[in-house]
């Protein structure tokens, strides 16, 4: 017998939810022109979808509320970036309920993948349904909750691999270098694929000598983890152009291009509830210029041949494009 949750998946992969949003949205959307050649084919590895919280309501117990971004205004994000891929993932304001997510791959279409967010009460019959809508990862968002223990770390992440590696899926985390030093034995024996979100969590002012970051660019150079250069506003406190993430990204790329991949994290929601404002207050999104974010990819790459690595060819291979 279905679960409630299983029919929900099922109708969204079939397409049969439709956005009902009525609330204004407040996304940002580049103000920069792209000034490089983008390659066909080219993704952003890192968004997310906040539509109609009427029709997917957030998560009790979320640290933050913030303000909507639709399927549509994705669509106008990547019109003006050129890129024809889009990855989605549940972000910790749904809990593990991935619903947002499935409904903005199923708006995208075929050029979308998803990652997801589980606990035990997700079943199998759960995450085939996912693999169907294209789901192709889940994700353990360690930063977001503050969880900087390694032994609730470890146990989540050796779980997450067991229930993936008979799928083939990849397990995504994001959390910062300390953290990535306490679980890089388990990585390298990892049977899946791991993905560091957003430099791995890496300060820039901290500099690339700090705690954990070598660990990182060596589990990038033996092939065992894949990176995002993604979210460099997290990263940097250098403005629009994050000058003081170059040497994060070049020495990762370096490291090896073919475990590289690229994301806006689009739309840029705050995710800290700000002092003297409640959870369930709405915390406006950043306002990011993705054309002058990705106006930073040539700085970082400038051979073509790895851009499109990054763009194109580390993706397919990583979410099956």
């Amino acid at each position: 017998m279905l679960t409630r949750r299983s029919m929900m998946l099922a109708s969204i992969a079939a397409g049969v939810l439709m956005n009902n949003r009525t609330a204004s949205a407040k996304a940002a959307q580049p103000a920069t022109p792209v000034n490089f050649d983008v390659p066909a084919g080219a993704c952003d590895c890192h968004t997310h979808i906040h539509p109609d919280p009427e029709k997917f309501p957030f998560f009790s117990g979320r640290v933050y509320t913030p303000e909507l971004a639709s399927p549509e205004e994705m669509t106008a994000l990547h019109k003006a970036l050129k890129m024809e891929r889009v990855v989605i993932v549940t972000p910790s304001i749904y809990g593990t309920d991935n619903s947002a997510t499935l409904f903005g791959m199923a708006a995208r279409g075929p050029t979308a993948r998803g990652v997801a967010v589980i606990d035990d009460k997700t079943s199998e019959s759960d995450l085939d349904l996912m693999g169907k809508a294209g789901i192709r990862g889940v994700r353990l968002n360690l930063a977001t909750g503050g969880v900087n223990d390694p032994n609730v770390a470890r146990p989540r992440f050796t779980t997450a691999v067991e229930r993936m590696k008979a799928r083939g899926w990849h397990v995504q985390i994001y959390t910062n270098p300390a953290m990535i030093s306490a679980v890089k034995d388990l990585v390298m024996a990892s049977p899946v694929p791991v993905v560091f979100d957003h430099f791995g969590g890496a300060q820039a002012a901290l500099g690339v000598e700090q705690p954990g970051f070598a660990d990182l660019v060596d589990l990038v150079k033996s092939g065992k983890a894949y990176v995002k250069i993604s979210g460099a506003y997290r990263s940097s406190k250098l403005g629009a152009e994050y000058t003081d993430c170059i040497p994060f990204a070049k020495a990762l790329i370096a490291a090896n291009p073919d475990r590289i991949v690229w994301g806006t994290d689009w739309p840029h929601p705050d995710s800290v509830t700000p002092a003297g404002k409640k959870v369930t207050d709405v915390t406006p999104l950043f306002q990011i210029d993705d054309g002058k974010l990705l106006n930073q990819l040539p700085v970082w790459a400038p051979d073509a041949a790895v851009r499109k690595k990054i763009l194109v060819d580390n993706p397919a291979q990583l979410y099956g494009f």
